[in-house]
């Protein structure tokens, strides 16, 4: 605790009173004062700290599956579309006007995948975070890889899109991070705590309080976690659900030499390289094409 000296003096009655006053006097004056201060310091955190938890906002209140359903009618949109394809998606040179989008910048002749974290994918903050929190952990190169590419197909599609992301890189990439990615899905909706995982409270929002995972999901859940690579497509979800700050400050920069490594950038460019899936390169690339 930091004494103000000048505070002490003046309430012993001035340096007079002070210089009358003997050396055991001015010790206990001293811790008398300490003590006073201690007091109303710990009295001023205490009305603060009531203060804030009078203004704590109650508990969160979650829609039901059926609330959530009787949503849809009232949107122009539906939810499962890529942020490039609805009013309000994402653009490197922002949100158009109120219910429009806007121009998206030309693609290069021979796009390559920074070319489309530039230019579709931005700004990517969540990908990104992730990436970044799996490097910073100690992550192997094929997770922090895994985490910058996990969710970047929601441009372009968002139901199944750990399936719709996997075959996305799939010609370009090692087969544990297609695992990781396309399974990463199904994972989301169970918590593994000795992994560090917990249902988040964003799914209840999302999908509703009360939303059971369909057939389909429970059934990979169960095929992966049986699986001897189980470990990828949970740690891409344990970073993920710590990737949503809004104050963090993430750039693709150092990932570059990190997607050198783990994608087979093909010479023609990404869409132009008649792979199985320059179909989907193309239309991330194109989404203002009306055919």
């Amino acid at each position: 605790m930091e004494i103000d000296r000048r505070a002490l003096i003046a309430s012993l009655g001035g340096m007079a009173a002070v210089s009358l006053m003997s050396s055991e006097a001015k010790a206990d004056a001293l811790e008398d004062y300490a003590c006073q201060q201690l007091d109303a310091g710990v009295a001023e955190e205490q009305e603060a700290a009531g203060n804030a938890a009078a203004r704590q906002p109650a508990p969160a209140k979650f829609p039901t599956v059926a609330e959530l359903a009787e949503q849809i009618e009232t949107r122009s949109f539906r939810r499962g579309a890529g942020t490039l394809f609805v009013p309000g998606g994402r653009t490197m040179s922002g949100q158009g006007a109120e219910g429009h989008v806007n121009k998206l910048a030309a693609m290069p002749p021979k796009p390559t995948l920074l070319d489309f974290f530039k230019n579709r994918f931005a700004p990517a903050n969540h990908v990104l975070q992730s990436a970044t929190r799996a490097m910073k952990t100690g992550m192997s190169e094929e997770i922090v890889f895994a985490c910058l590419m996990h969710d970047v197909v929601q441009a372009m599609i968002k139901p199944d899109h750990g399936w719709w992301g996997a075959q996305l890189i799939e010609p370009y990439v090692s087969e544990k991070v297609v695992f990781a990615i396309r399974y990463h899905q199904a994972l989301r909706f169970y918590a593994d705590p000795a992994a560090g995982y917990e249902y988040p409270d964003l799914y209840k929002r999302i999908f509703g309080e009360d939303y059971v995972p369909p057939p389909y999901i429970e059934a990979t859940y169960k095929y992966v976690r049986n699986h001897k690579w189980y470990m990828e497509p949970r740690l891409v979800t344990v970073n993920d659900l710590y990737a949503f700050d809004p104050k963090a400050v993430v750039t693709v920069d150092p990932f570059i030499d990190i997607i050198g490594r783990q994608f087979k950038q093909p010479k023609e460019g990404l869409g132009y390289d008649n792979s199985p899936v320059a179909h989907m390169w193309r239309t991330i690339a194109n989404p203002d094409s009306p055919l």
